[in-house]
């Protein structure tokens, strides 16, 4: 922070130090100061195209999309070529739940980057709440193809393959992404419901109570907890009743 004072101090009209400076909050979470020193950049430059993707990128974490996507639109007005500013705006569309709108700008930065894997897997989850399992599916696998380590990309897959019903490949899904990010309550959580379908109920409830461990915050899961240990009782029951009436 020091680095990046002292230049605007030796150089006040300097664009790319406020935008540095300006990340530097970003980084911080400090999204409001990083927006004051992006709007200076903007002052002093009004053709600094990463200041506009930037700014944006802190619109979008203090949940102003339409804001963000106003900054999205014009970085890429100044380059139609920027890959990030049409992945961005995309994040910033499925926000807004305008899932056809996220994908044709993923489609977009996927055309201009062939190997972007966040790309892929930000078009599969659009796709997936659009209900296309199967394309949603696709681009997880390329995302996988790509970076065979995306914990993220497996954990997703696992939740569209769950939709499909194919409840024991979600769980392989689940499984690796577990192995490669092992604090991923995510993860955790969606493999313990693939379990609750295929009523392993004792799986699921491992699973969720590891869920807890790592998210204590996950109230509803002490819920779905005392429902599966319910379902279990009166499954017991319904077993010793037709135990009995065969003796």
């Amino acid at each position: 922070m020091n680095s990046y004072g002292d230049e605007l101090e030796q150089e006040p009209t300097s664009a790319e130090a406020y935008n540095e400076r300006g990340w530097s909050k970003y980084e911080q979470k400090n999204y409001e100061g990083a927006m004051l020193d992006y709007d200076k950049a903007l002052e002093l430059d009004p053709a600094f195209v990463d200041v506009y993707n930037n700014r944006g990128i802190a619109k979008y974490e203090q949940q102003d999309y339409a804001g963000a996507i106003l900054d999205y639109n014009k970085a890429l007005e100044l380059d139609p070529a920027f890959v990030h500013a049409y992945n961005n705006r995309g994040i910033a569309k499925y926000e807004q739940q305008d899932y056809a709108g996220a994908i044709l700008d993923y489609d977009k930065a996927i055309e201009l980057n062939p190997a972007f894997v966040d790309a892929y897997n930000s078009r599969g989850l659009a796709k997936y709440y659009k209900q296309d399992y199967a394309g949603a599916i696709l681009d997880y696998d390329k995302a996988i193809e790509l970076s065979p380590n995306c914990a993220e990309a497996y954990d997703n897959r696992g939740i569209a393959k769950c939709y499909q019903q194919n409840y024991d490949e979600a769980i392989k899904d689940y499984d690796k992404a577990i192995e490669l990010d092992p604090n991923s309550a995510k993860a955790y959580s969606n493999r313990g419901r693939a379990k609750y379908y295929k009523k392993d109920y004792l799986g699921a409830i491992k699973d969720y109570c590891k869920t807890i461990c790592l998210k204590p915050d996950y109230v509803w899961l002490l819920i779905k907890l005392q429902v599966i240990r319910l379902k279990m009782k009166l499954l017991s029951k319904i077993i010793r009743k037709d135990l009995l009436t065969k003796i």
